[in-house]
């Protein structure tokens, strides 16, 4: 009996044999996936009510029992249960449980199913490498603009899971890199700022459906294009210095240090570069300098000095205006940093009296050059010391402006007076010199008489007109002798020059008589007058 019981058995497993590799090429009749250590079961058919002798086996190279409804037959491994008396319940699977399975039924006919076992892993364990240019503190990566970046995906899973890149920039939507089942990095070679957002990896098992995700941020840094910029300047509705340092222009914003130099004294650091300084942190001359550093920077940084200074003065000392006119004072400032603030102050009743704009005083500013007007000139509000004060933190400076206002002049008049002081004096030294000199005009006679005998023909005019003279002469000879005795000195009168006719139509012959009685008078004159003089007075 034991022998005809073994002798069909392999009878059995050949039939089996034969039915499931039909049953394999007729086609699978049902699919089950499965998740590593994950349990499953594996039904026998779909059908309802009574069910008969149930027995799974696994198709390998040859068919290999698992588990029987009859109870005599005990399972291959614990893992192994019926559910339902017909269905293979399996637990903790494994990726060596993946095959096919075949289910036998023996009730009024026998029956098979088959069952298609798939096991899938993960995908476990995402991992993203993004060669960056550096860390920060709180983990999220960044790299520099221009820089090259290598972008990697990494998981565990079975089947190999398909990988996708998405990018998401701020403020807009997600956008695909692209998906690969084989490769899962990718390179930027020229990182700019439009590139910097969240980057994800998307692993997801095709088989099982299964997907897990990766998200890392990555910050791009630029630093500033150029220098840094300082400067100093009051502070708004405080009387104190403000340092301002901008480095503009990267991201994210550098760090600032102001120092006092020389030393380096540290006065304050911070993003935005500005610090306020009380009066005794100040003196004239004194320099601060600005220190700019950037994450992804020039490594020694970058830096610009500010020196402080007070204000210098420059202006007239002295103005003058007249009544009802207009005037204008000025005042220069010079080597002010930060630039002063100018004031004009009055002390002709009050001191220290800050001038306001209005319709007699008129204030105008072009940078640290300033201007008063006063209008209307009077001598009794106007007139007096004038004060322009220019301050800043370092220094204040003041400097006295004398105005003057006078009543207006008759220029005209002036003028005239001057013009008849003039005349007169020209007057009076002219008959001073006909008065004393009398020989200086015979000689001026005697000059322009001898231009005009070159020139000019003469003739005397009658015989008894030389009589006539002659006795006028003598007349004169004897005056001349008395004005001797009373005086020393010798006197040429200027009265004896002859008066001459010029000829325009006469002879020429009478003309050359009245020469030649002209000149012999003259000579008798001449004798006359030495002889004179030889005498004692």
């Amino acid at each position: 009996m034991a022998a005809g019981v073994r002798a069909s058995e392999p009878r059995v497993f050949v039939c089996l044999g034969a039915l499931l590799a039909h049953w394999v090429a007729a086609g699978l009749e049902a699919v089950v996936i499965g998740e590593v250590h994950e349990n499953i079961t594996l039904r026998c058919g779909n059908i309802l009510g009574p069910r008969g002798l149930v027995t799974w086996y696994r198709n390998d190279s040859e068919p290999v029992f698992l588990l029987s409804s009859n109870s005599s037959l005990p399972p291959a491994q614990p893992r192994f249960s019926l559910v339902n008396a017909s269905s293979l319940h399996i637990e903790a699977l494994s990726l060596q449980d993946e095959g096919n399975y075949t289910c036998w039924e023996v009730l009024n006919e026998t029956r098979w199913f088959q069952v298609w076992l798939q096991v899938t892993r993960g995908p476990y364990q995402v991992e993203v490498n993004i060669s960056s240019t550096g860390r920060l503190p709180n983990g999220t990566l960044y790299a520099a603009k221009g820089s090259q970046v290598d972008f990697c995906c990494s998981s565990s899973s079975w089947p190999p899971p398909m990988v996708e890149w998405w990018f998401r920039a701020p403020d807009s939507s997600t956008e695909p890199f692209g998906n690969n089942l084989t490769a899962s990095c990718f390179t930027l070679l020229l990182m700019s700022q439009n590139l910097q957002g969240n980057y994800t990896c998307l692993a997801t098992n095709m088989l099982g459906g299964r997907h897990r995700k990766v998200t890392t941020e990555l910050l791009v840094y630029s630093p500033p294009p150029s220098a840094p910029q300082c400067w100093a300047e009051l502070s708004p509705g405080l009387f104190t210095l403000q340092l301002s340092c901008r480095w503009a222009g990267g991201y994210p914003d550098p760090d600032l240090l102001w120092t006092e130099e020389p030393g380096g004294v540290a006065v304050g650091t911070s993003k935005l570069g500005v610090e306020m300084l009380n009066q005794p942190q100040l003196s004239d001359g004194k320099k601060f300098k600005c220190v700019g550093s950037h994450i992804v920077g020039p490594e020694l940084g970058a830096s610009c000095v500010v020196q402080i200074r007070s204000p210098s003065l420059l202006s007239e000392p002295m103005k003058t205006c007249f009544v009802g006119g207009n005037v204008t004072l000025t005042c220069e400032v010079s080597g002010a940093y930060p630039p002063a603030k100018i004031l004009w102050l009055s002390n002709l009743t009050q001191p220290e009296v800050v001038i306001q704009p209005s319709g007699h005083h008129l204030i105008a500013q072009s940078g640290q050059s300033s201007t008063l007007t006063i209008r209307n000139c009077s001598q009794d509000l106007d007139e007096g010391y004038y004060v322009c004060r220019a301050e800043n933190p370092v220094g204040v400076r003041e400097v006295d402006i004398w105005l003057s206002v006078k009543e207006p002049v008759n220029i005209g008049g002036i003028v005239g007076t001057i013009v008849s002081l003039l005349l007169l004096g020209l007057a009076i030294i002219s008959g001073l010199l006909l008065y004393y000199s009398p020989v200086f005009c015979w000689k001026v006679g005697s000059t322009f008489r001898r231009q005009d005998m070159g020139d000019v023909m003469v003739l005397v005019d009658s015989e008894e007109e030389e009589v006539e003279e002659e006795e006028d002469a003598a007349e004169e000879e004897e005056e001349e002798a008395s004005e001797r005795h009373e005086s020393p000195k010798e006197v040429t009168k200027c009265g004896h020059i002859h008066r001459v006719t010029a000829l325009v139509n006469g002879n020429v012959d009478r003309m050359a008589n009245g020469l030649q009685a002209l000149q012999d008078d003259s000579s008798e004159r001449q004798s006359d007058i030495i002889q004179e003089e030889d005498r004692p007075v």
